[in-house]
């Protein structure tokens, strides 16, 4: 089975026989940015039609597995996924224009502020959420589940070597 990676590693190794066997890194990272690709791409049609963003999605998602009262400060949602704090703003402030979260003071200080999932989010969540894990099995259905926990556990290092390790 042939990929376009391995039509790039032909022509480097026509090019540059000097470097085949400095070439794995283009191998490994070509096709993690094409399944990035590919993966971002699914998952934008899958939340398009049901009316949502992939970003919006992911906040409403990190919010529902927050546990009840479905809440985390702006700060707790920023930690779990890495964009500016600028960006997370302008994404609250996007979801409360929808009625889909809202701010609400923190209990145990006035001046924090809390970002919570409204009934209506958390009805859409749950009321789509085994459509989600399907969806997310389908694309990774030609592994299998050896492969699947081998693949996990694979990137789970690689990700850990580049300082990406629990978000808490």
């Amino acid at each position: 089975m042939r990929d376009a990676v391995d039509r790039i590693l032909e022509q480097w190794h026509r090019e540059r026989p000097d470097a085949v066997d400095d070439l794995w890194p283009m191998e490994l990272v070509g096709r993690m940015q094409r399944l990035t690709r590919v993966l971002e791409r699914e998952l934008k049609a899958f939340y398009a039609e049901r009316d949502l963003e992939l970003w919006e999605a992911d906040v409403l998602l990190t919010l529902r597995r927050a546990g009840a009262p479905y809440a985390l400060t702006p700060g707790g949602l920023l930690k779990a996924s890495m964009i500016t704090s600028g960006a997370m703003t302008n994404r609250i402030d996007r979801l409360e224009a929808k009625g889909l979260v809202e701010r609400r003071p923190g209990a145990d200080d006035r001046r924090s502020v809390r970002v919570q999932l409204t009934p209506r989010a958390l009805e859409l969540i749950d009321a789509f959420f085994a459509d989600h894990l399907a969806n997310e099995a389908r694309l990774f259905a030609a592994l299998t589940t050896d492969e699947r926990a081998q693949l996990a556990g694979v990137l789970r290092i690689a990700l850990h070597s580049l300082g990406d390790t629990d978000i808490t």
